[in-house]
């Protein structure tokens, strides 16, 4: 009887020992996972058009579709990027992807459309729903104003019920694929680091990790400059070493 105790037990270990190895593997991959050919296409669009470079704009619009994003996806990148860069940029970008999309039905390719964005049905007001997703993204309350944001209030409440409630708040992209967006956009168009160092740290909130934002970087540097990746793998790692 001890013996079969014995064996139960140590059959129990080596079970449990195998369980957590496998979880620490599984954990390790995902760590180790870098960005997906989606995310890089965001990141290249976002980038280049901010810059408004319409000519490398054309091949990486047709890259983002052949790595699988939507219509609507990339329509919703160029839609998001204007609050960040100018009605300007997002709508010659606009104006580039209609003519590969167009060059592309020619061609007979038949691209994905995709879901639109749901409608909104919360009644709250848009400030308020603005200032709850603000404060679930960065992780801190947004109730007092300061900086900026006390010296010209309006900017306050334009950030707030425009860009957190009327553009983050729509589901067509998601959280981090926003903040894929929004970083490329800022450091495109440079000298905007405290922004630029808010939306990494609020990218590592939503799920992008570290690995990621550096590879981030590179595809920064390949798209707009060693300029501007430069400048934003400073910043990057202040965000980091502050972590």
């Amino acid at each position: 009887m001890n013996r079969l105790k014995t064996f139960n037990l140590i059959a129990f270990i080596l079970i449990f020992s195998i369980s957590v190895k496998h979880v620490e593997a599984q954990q390790n991959t995902l760590a180790d996972k870098g960005l997906s050919a989606k995310q890089k296409s965001i990141i290249s669009i976002s980038a280049l058009t901010a810059k408004g470079n319409l000519q490398a704009l054309k091949p990486a619009l047709n890259t983002g579709l052949e790595a699988g994003l939507t219509i609507n996806e990339i329509k919703e990148i160029l839609v998001h990027l204007y609050a960040y860069c100018g009605f300007p940029r997002s709508i010659r970008g606009l104006q580039t992807f209609m003519e590969v999309v167009n060059e592309r039905k020619a061609k007979g390719i038949v691209d994905v459309v995709g879901a639109g964005a749901s409608p909104i049905l919360n009644n709250a007001s848009k400030y308020e729903r603005g200032k709850k997703i603000l404060a679930e993204l960065t992780r801190t309350p947004s109730d007092r104003l300061s900086g900026y944001s006390a010296f010209a209030p309006t900017i306050d409440t334009f950030l707030k019920e425009h860009l957190f409630a009327d553009i983050f708040e729509r589901d067509v992209l998601t959280y981090a694929q926003r903040e894929l967006v929004t970083i490329s956009v800022i450091s495109a168009i440079g000298d905007a680091d405290p922004m630029l160092q808010g939306h990494l740290s609020i990218s590592l909130n939503v799920g992008i990790t570290p690995k990621q934002l550096k590879e981030f970087v590179t595809i920064i540097n390949a798209s707009v400059g060693e300029k501007e990746a430069k400048s934003a793998n400073n910043v990057l790692d202040l965000v980091l070493n502050s972590k």
